[in-house]
């Protein structure tokens, strides 16, 4: 609805404008400084200017609007559109007046006997209007259906078969079943024995205790690998190469000592091939 408002002079006035002809905006005013002259005559954020000073503003670029303001010297007729909403600003009185730098954050008292306005307040059953609060009992107490119920609510329950199970366990359990039918029972996974099919643990040749983890073998004997060690020195024999003299491991040192050759040979060490 267009109203006129007067601003008394001097400037400044207390409001900003945005828009103009060469923005295809009309002119609003997008804030109002609080406790300005603005804010005294009650314009708001929003507020379309249709005229300033008796010019109208259709044609108006930002920049003319700016001048036409600048050049009100005693007072500033504003010719204004307002929008029926508005932006509610709370302020706080003190001694009856506003004040222009304080507003209240607190709501306003609001009449709570509405039935819409009582949400979460006091929770309370839904009722059909004509039809009693009590509830009523779908099955009477005392009949045989609410006994039945009750009374196989305290058994235990029994455990559920499939149709196909209740025929194939009668058929199990009745000596008089058809001919043609044979006894059906659940496959039993048979247990092998241990000792036969259980891997062996294999045996130190030289101190006689299983060997579980790293396990060195020369020929047919199982060692571990701190025990495979030469006979006499007990040089360990890793990446070294051992011989077999008479069932013992030696050291290269060691065999050629305990070998003698026939007369007029001469010992030769043989490597195996890789």
């Amino acid at each position: 609805m267009p109203q006129t408002v007067v601003l008394p002079g001097p400037a400044p006035w207390g409001f900003r404008l945005s828009g103009g002809i060469d923005f295809n905006q009309p002119l609003v005013i997008t804030r109002i400084t609080p406790g300005s002259k603005a804010a005294a005559a009650n314009l708001c954020p929003g507020d379309v200017i249709l005229a300033i000073d008796g010019f109208g503003t259709e044609s108006m670029t930002h920049g003319d609007a700016q001048d036409r303001i600048k050049a009100a010297a005693h007072q500033l007729c504003l010719k204004i559109d307002r929008a029926e909403t508005r932006l509610w600003s709370p302020q706080v009185s003190e001694d009856g007046k506003t004040h222009p730098f304080k507003i209240n954050l607190e709501s306003e008292p609001q009449d709570v006997n509405y039935f819409e306005h009582k949400h979460n307040i006091r929770p309370k059953p839904f009722i059909i209007p004509g039809r009693s609060s009590e509830p009523t009992a779908s099955v009477p107490p005392q009949s045989d259906v609410y006994r039945m119920l009750h009374d196989n609510g305290n058994e235990p329950a029994q455990p559920r078969q499939s149709g196909s199970f209740r025929v194939l366990q009668e058929l199990v359990n009745d000596d008089d079943r058809p001919a043609g039918t044979r006894s059906v029972r659940a496959p039993v996974t048979k247990v092998h024995g241990g000792a036969g099919s259980a891997q062996r643990m294999p045996l130190c040749d030289k101190c006689g205790n299983g060997i579980v983890g790293a396990v060195v073998k020369a020929r047919d004997k199982y060692r571990h690998p701190e025990c495979f060690v030469c006979a006499d020195c007990n040089l360990n024999l890793k990446q070294k190469g051992y011989f077999f003299v008479e069932g013992e491991l030696y050291c290269e040192t060691h065999a050629r000592a305990r070998t003698r050759p026939p007369e007029g040979y001469d010992t030769v060490t043989l490597y195996p091939k890789a």
